[in-house]
């Protein structure tokens, strides 16, 4: 089974704000937790990485034929996505267990959404 595992955003994330020394032991422990999901077989190399704020990017709106560009940022920083791994997992209690084994990306509260592919 395939999956996305999703980080939601928050303010902060959205401000671009990243506190050290928080930020710095943060990569250190993602990286070493990505590095076990690597070496478990759950995600290949490079499977997952951080977004930018919203504020760099683009959506494109459709309407039957037509199209309409609309410039970040973006409300409801819950709503939005801030990094992401795929992973492959026997079912979705194995994607629950290793979530729950990722250190906290962010200072503060946080969400981890995890989500079945086609």
């Amino acid at each position: 089974m395939r999956v996305i595992v999703l980080v939601k955003a928050t303010e902060d994330s959205e401000a671009g704000l990243s506190p050290e020394p928080w930020t710095t032991q943060m990569m250190e422990a993602m990286g070493r937790f990505n590095a076990e999901l690597v070496a478990a077989g759950i995600m290949e190399e490079g499977g997952g990485d951080g977004l930018l704020p919203s504020s760099y990017a683009k959506r494109i709106a459709f309407d039957g034929p037509d199209r309409a560009v609309i410039d970040g940022p973006f409300a409801n920083p819950g709503e939005l996505v801030t990094g992401f791994w795929l992973w492959t997992v026997k079912d979705m209690d194995e994607a629950v267990a290793w979530a729950k084994r990722c250190p906290n990306p962010m200072p503060g509260p946080s969400e981890i959404e995890i989500r079945p592919l086609y």
